[in-house]
């Protein structure tokens, strides 16, 4: 166990600093391996030595399981940061701390069984598998795709429709059909290799399935979820999907960071072919650095302000209402549209420099369009923000 970590196996992770500057002190680790991430596939034994050391994974676990539940805009940064280094480490890392949200809504003592390892991390994919209710617990089975950083796991989880014993579907209360995450060891699981994609190689986001694999009640959660939330904090009112949305939003905003500062300093001192003046003289590339600045900061700001304005909202009244969902889903996604912007600019820019492998461009411009495609990227955001705006009832899972 790390010494940065201190933990004692009863009180919270005890750090110095915040999660952003441990983020950056390890950036340059993470960036030295980004080659070796995404041809292997994952991450690196050294990055991931690095992650718990500086207890990253355990950002958006509570409290009283060792974590330490920032505030969503610190843990936008943090992911940020991270991206600017490696893409696909910042989503895997992402997309665990989201997955971490589960132990709020857990037991205690099968929360502690799935995170009281420092270096415990649950994955889990899309997709939904079948769950037949049986005494103690459920008989699950299913395939699930897109498990992002199960390399590393320790837990998977599958999203399950539930079937009663008469065979009937369990459905909620406003008639629609209910659904659990079930929480397996990773032993347990079968893998599918598939993951042959053009970005975001090293996040080896996998298919997987459970073959009627017994699951005890303690074992299975329904997120976000008012009934079943056992930890009362600002942090567990927001859903996962707003934090994950701010998390993506990050990796996106981090790849576009790299790419902007990689071509600021080649443009400082590089000539480009038939040319007379260095390009750091030309006005169209002045310009546009200072353009490009302005995305990435405002769009940066902004998404901090929302976050701290939800965060706020849901210290305060004890929930966030539809106006901070939407202000996180207009934020986040349009921060995610700006990031490509910048980054399809410097990829432009930089001329042959830039479909160069190896070089600081190539595998960012990929990484980036591979973030930029996944759901909380999706234009259609705009539209159910805009039905709210204008008085509307816009309805979405990814809302």
């Amino acid at each position: 166990m790390s010494a940065a970590l201190e933990m004692d196996g009863l009180s919270p992770i005890r750090v110095g600093t915040d999660p952003v500057a441990r983020a950056r002190s390890i950036a340059a680790r993470i960036e030295a391996d980004s080659a070796r991430i995404e041809s292997d596939k994952a991450l690196t034994p050294e990055v991931l030595d690095a992650l718990h050391g500086a207890a990253l994974f355990r950002t958006l676990l509570p409290r009283a399981y060792n974590g330490e539940e920032v505030r969503p805009a610190t843990f936008f940064r943090m992911e940020e940061a991270i991206a600017a280094a490696d893409g696909s480490t910042a989503w895997c890392l992402g997309q665990a701390s989201g997955c971490s949200f589960a132990a709020a809504y857990m037991a205690p003592e099968a929360a502690w069984e799935v995170w009281g390892d420092p270096r415990a991390v649950l994955a889990w994919g899309f997709g939904t598998g079948t769950a037949h209710a049986v005494p103690g617990g459920y008989r699950v089975s299913g395939t699930w795709g897109f498990a992002s950083g199960n390399r590393h796991a320790s837990w998977m989880g599958g999203h399950c429709r539930l079937v009663e014993p008469d065979g009937s579907i369990r459905r909620n209360p406003d008639g629609s059909e209910a659904e659990r995450t079930m929480l397996v060891r990773r032993e347990a699981v079968r893998f599918h290799d598939v993951w042959n994609v053009v970005g975001l190689r090293g996040t080896n986001s996998d298919t997987y399935s459970f073959d009627e694999l017994f699951v005890p009640e303690a074992f299975s959660v329904c997120r976000d979820s008012d009934a079943e939330r056992r930890i009362d904090s600002p942090l567990y009112k927001f859903t996962t999907t707003n934090l994950y949305a701010a998390g993506f939003a990050g990796v996106s905003m981090g790849i576009a960071r790299g790419m902007l500062d990689a071509f600021t300093s080649m443009a400082r001192t590089k000539t480009g072919a038939a040319m007379t003046r260095p390009m750091r003289e030309s006005e169209v590339i002045q310009n546009g650095i200072a353009q490009c600045e302005a995305k990435l900061r405002s769009a940066g700001a902004w998404l901090v302000e929302v976050l701290e304005e939800a965060w706020e909202v849901a210290r305060s009244r004890g929930h966030i209402t539809m106006q901070e969902r939407a202000m996180v889903r207009l934020a986040t996604t349009s921060a995610i549209h700006r990031a490509k912007e910048v980054a399809e600019w410097a990829y432009h820019e930089a001329g042959a420099s830039a479909i160069m492998v190896g070089g600081p461009f190539e595998r960012r411009m990929r990484d980036i369009h591979a973030s930029a495609q996944q759901v909380q990227g999706r234009t259609a955001h705009l539209e159910m923000c805009g039905q709210h705006f204008l008085g509307m009832n816009p309805s979405g899972r990814f809302f």
